[in-house]
């Protein structure tokens, strides 16, 4: 029987570097409450985003929510269709109204025209996603910010690592958040970070994520329980170390798919920036009308020879019943998205995807 190909893999270190800190941690009984995996792991982050004001959380939907709140945002917020649900959920969750404004068909992300025409004077904020991994363009962005004092915020759950021309794209904007999910280029089983533009905005957010106390005696807000374990700190101490051969792994995977899907009728592979150093988190491709079956279709082809795609993102946000009644949910205000929703697929990708197991993905698509 012909074994399964999933379309990610978590990479893990090896067990027994692991179980070392293990059984240090079940010495100490330090499981939480900011332990010293914890502190020491925020702190090599701070090196490797190139700010210093990082604060580790749980996951990356919590990042999410902690930037919102820590933002102080009110009235409605500016964001895109094409992404995780958990982008436009963090939005309604804090009480507020998500915006929807187009993407951009070469890179998945918000455009800054469509994002600027929609601002009205409930505005309080952009909510930009850095789709696959690939930068917004934050200078168009961050423009648009600065002229109608708005808050900008990134969703950089697939950013971890990437930079573009040198600069960490998680130092952009006034909150970046990151997930490190399983799924992810980088991952701790679970976890995320809020990256802060200012110091004021990590103090915000390391209240936030422990409830709002400050101290035994003080609690001068309110917060949620946000914090990230210690086991999974230790973990993410050891991915770090070995996070460039992941990166290098997915990256020949990623030249692979690139080289043998050249030239293939309705396939098109999105161009790839030399100033930008992937982490590799996605590889999509459209499925356009010129080939010679529909997206829908290739995904159960691969899924009959037991390839596992995934229809990212499918279906786009503002279809969803919590928010397509909004008049910016309208598919005619967000035609691309709901073309890329329909014709994107991502290939499988991770460390250790073989060349043979890379081989039968291209002759499914090849057919």
């Amino acid at each position: 029987m012909t074994r399964d190909i999933t379309v990610t893999r978590p990479s893990l270190p090896p067990l027994e570097e692991l179980i070392p800190h293990l059984e240090r941690i079940w010495s100490t009984r330090i499981l939480s409450n900011r332990g010293p995996y914890h502190e020491q792991f925020e702190s090599r982050l701070v090196d490797w985003f190139g700010s210093p004001n990082v604060s580790l959380v749980a996951n990356g939907s919590l990042a999410l929510d902690c930037a919102i709140r820590c933002a102080d945002l009110t009235g409605e917020v500016i964001t895109t269709p094409y992404s995780f649900v958990a982008t436009a959920h963090s939005i309604q969750l804090a009480g507020l109204t998500p915006v929807f404004a187009d993407i951009r068909r070469h890179d998945f992300n918000l455009d800054p025209a469509r994002v600027e025409a929609a601002i009205t004077e409930q505005t309080s904020a952009i909510l930009a996603v850095h789709c696959y991994g690939s930068p917004c363009d934050h200078d168009a962005l961050a423009a648009i910010a600065t002229r109608h004092n708005l808050k900008l915020i990134y969703d950089a759950a697939h950013c971890f690592g990437v930079t573009l021309g040198g600069t960490p794209i998680v130092s952009w904007g006034d909150f970046a958040t990151l997930s490190f999910h399983a799924t992810k280029a980088f991952n701790t089983l679970e976890g995320g970070a809020v990256v802060c533009a200012h110091p004021a905005g990590k103090e915000a957010v390391d209240l936030f994520r422990n409830f709002g106390i400050a101290s035994e005696e003080s609690i001068p807000g309110v917060g949620t329980n946000a914090k990230m374990n210690e086991i999974s700190a230790a973990i993410g101490l050891l991915q770090l170390d070995r996070f460039e051969q992941a990166r290098a792994a997915r990256g020949a995977v990623a030249a692979r798919y690139r080289d043998e899907l050249a030239g293939i009728a309705g396939i098109e592979v999105p161009e790839h920036d030399p100033r930008l150093n992937s982490n590799y988190s996605y590889f999509p491709i459209f499925v356009t009308a010129d080939y010679g079956n529909c997206r829908d279709g290739l995904h159960n082809a691969m899924k009959r020879a037991n390839i596992y795609t995934r229809r990212y993102f499918y279906p786009h946000i503002a279809s969803l019943p919590a928010y397509r009644d909004l008049p910016s949910a309208r598919a005619a205000n967000v035609p691309i998205a709901v073309t890329a929703a329909a014709e994107v697929l991502c290939l499988p990708i991770y460390e250790g995807l073989q060349d043979g197991d890379i081989d039968r993905v291209i002759a499914i698509i090849r057919g």
